[in-house]
């Protein structure tokens, strides 16, 4: 490298490190590391593994086997997912040294036992959901395609899973998951949400359900229906207050068609009502109602030669 193009590297290098002084908000030198995307992401599989057994993985399972097959997984998803929740906890207490933080791997391991304690409960709520998919779409062949095709469908088992971690107030790694599968699927769900059991979700893509939402027993909504905020309050400083209802509130064996939006913590669809495709909705709708709004009138002109 000649010395002009050394001069320019040493004057860029000198720019740049002169930015993360100015600012610090978007750097992390001299902290300890971030719980890994790329493990995080494996274990999300591994867990497929235990929660779909046969589907994912190449191994043939039997009755002889499955037992042992269910306890190697076990423990390395617990060994996997030890490690990781106690980064987190490490990132979010801002610990100066993750490895002697003896606090955040107890809590670590008390979640984590937590967690695969609650495993049956996810694999039977995600039974309910892959029935729901397939009694809800007239195109689906079995439960098994379902299962191992439904970009929506992995996007309720994603959520699923982030939930119960949420619930457990594991920090940033429920949100870590939930946006990995939101890069995969199109299908944005926060694990802070409520979701009752049997929910279904067609096609998935550009569907937002925010944190604050609560969603009962059968629903079903389909490709880009917003579940969202209306406004954020904020409090004297002119901060967004946390913790509040945002989202609102779909009750049971409410169906809403795509790209729907309904927006605001006040706004509750009752029971069995149905939302026509693009509405807008900010206010409530009663039990059993049909939502539909007018149609645009439809001109056809013949094309210019």
């Amino acid at each position: 490298m000649n010395k002009s193009l050394n001069n320019d590297l040493e004057k860029l290098v000198n720019q740049i490190a002169a930015s993360y002084a100015s600012d610090k908000r978007t750097h992390r030198i001299g902290q300890m590391f971030l719980p890994s995307r790329d493990r995080i992401v494996a274990i999300l599989n591994e867990l497929c593994v235990l929660l779909f057994p046969g589907y994912f993985d190449d191994k043939k399972l039997t009755d002889q086997n499955v037992r042992h097959h269910v306890g190697s997984l076990l423990v390395k998803i617990g060994g996997d997912l030890t490690e990781e929740i106690n980064h987190c906890l490490c990132t979010d207490r801002n610990c100066e040294h993750c490895d002697t933080a003896q606090a955040c791997r107890d809590d670590a391991e008390r979640m984590t036992h937590e967690f695969v304690r609650r495993v049956p409960k996810i694999r039977q709520m995600l039974a309910l959901d892959a029935q729901a998919a397939y009694d809800g779409d007239p195109a689906a062949k079995s439960v098994n395609e379902v299962i191992y095709c439904y970009p929506g469908f992995y996007a309720v088992t994603v959520y699923r899973v982030a939930h119960e971690l949420h619930e457990l107030g594991v920090p940033l790694m429920p949100r870590m998951m939930t946006e990995y599968a939101h890069s995969v699927t199109g299908c944005d769900i926060h694990p802070g949400a409520h979701i009752g059991r049997s929910f279904f979700i067609d096609h998935a893509t550009g569907v937002v359900i925010g944190e604050t939402t609560r969603i009962g027993d059968s629903v079903k909504i389909y490709q880009g229906v917003t579940l969202g905020a209306m406004s954020f309050p904020k409090d004297e400083r002119g901060r967004v207050i946390k913790g509040l209802q945002r989202h609102p509130t779909i009750e049971d064996n409410v169906t809403i068609y795509a790209n729907a939006t309904i927006l605001g913590g006040q706004t509750v669809i009752g029971k069995g009502a149905m939302v026509s495709g693009n509405s807008f909705i900010t206010e409530s709708i009663t039990e059993g109602s049909l939502v539909t709004h007018e149609q645009l009138k439809l001109k056809v002109h013949k094309k210019k030669k």
